[in-house]
């Protein structure tokens, strides 16, 4: 794909949605982080429905650590892999207070020492909470990447390298939002919807679906 199809496809996602933002509902850096955490292997819409009320009663590493892991499991048991999330987010709290002074680190390598957080994770806290041009490749993001031709790659480090290689520079902080929704909502993985896709006519996907 050459830069000026890079360039026409992020400009087009911007004409439509100019200020991206998650679908996870936070209101800082640590309500983030422990919605990222929890949202591995579940929906969004999910996690939203078990943190309104979380948040109200922990939504600081202290609160948090005092909830402890018995009493956060009841509140998130209708997520997958709850029991292990519970300690990661417990878990994560305590390092958080003990090396952290109770503050999300907003370096990578400080983020993936944390329990339960990995490259992705770490990626969208980085990007979301405090504005850096990462990209966290999700099953979405990996799909348009590699099926319209911005980032071919057969792994997820693969597809993220080319992408924040070769995101024009204008577009680079918000590319992560413009591309997972793009993927959640258009690019489908059964069926992608053509017909209405705003970036049909630079997309290098052969055989796009008919209307």
């Amino acid at each position: 794909m050459t830069p000026a199809k890079r360039t026409a496809i992020f400009t087009r996602l911007k004409e439509l949605n100019p200020h991206p933002v998650t679908e996870l509902h936070y209101s800082t850096p640590y309500e983030l982080l422990v919605a990222v955490v929890l949202s591995a292997q579940a929906t969004d819409k999910s996690v939203n429905a078990v943190t309104e009320g979380l948040f109200r009663l922990a939504n600081t590493p202290r609160r948090m650590v005092e909830l402890g892991v018995a009493g956060l499991e009841p509140r998130i048991r209708t997520i997958g892999l709850f029991r292990t999330k519970a300690k990661n987010v417990v878990g994560l709290s305590e390092i958080l207070l003990a090396e952290h002074r109770g503050e999300v680190p907003d370096t990578r390598d400080a983020l993936e020492r944390l329990p339960g957080v990995g490259r992705k994770t770490a990626n969208v806290v980085l990007n979301t909470a405090f504005g850096q041009p990462t990209i966290a490749v999700d099953t979405h993001i990996f799909r348009v990447a590699n099926r319209t031709g911005l980032a071919p790659g057969k792994t997820p480090l693969d597809v993220e390298r080319k992408l924040v290689r070769f995101t024009p520079a204008g577009f680079a902080r918000d590319a992560h939002h413009w591309l997972i929704l793009h993927g959640r909502y258009v690019c489908l993985a059964r069926k992608p919807r053509c017909p209405e896709c705003a970036i049909r006519e630079w997309c290098e996907f052969k055989p796009k679906t008919p209307a």
